[in-house]
């Protein structure tokens, strides 16, 4: 299972049911769903740290605003698995 968080969504709520075991995934939104081509929020890369720090086995997943630069720093951050729209098909 897995479950998503938009921007200014805390990762508290989470906690339970990533300590039961319950979560195999953990999507980060870095924009407001809704529609393409938004810029990148870099003030969720620390959600992502976070979650690479205390499950080091989960898979972090990153979607919006997804290029070649910030597909680095998603990763430096311990994403694991990006999803890039606009960057990809315009």
């Amino acid at each position: 299972a897995a479950c998503a968080l938009r921007p200014a969504t805390p990762l508290e709520g989470l906690g339970p049911m990533l300590q039961a075991g319950a979560l195999d995934m953990v999507l980060v939104l870095s924009v407001e769903p809704g529609f393409g081509g938004q810029s990148f929020k870099p003030e969720v890369l620390p959600k992502v740290r976070a979650l690479r720090e205390k499950y080091p086995l989960l898979d972090i997943q990153m979607d919006g605003g997804i290029n070649p630069t910030t597909a680095l720093r998603a990763a430096e951050a311990g994403a694991n698995v990006l999803v890039a729209g606009s960057a990809v098909f315009g």
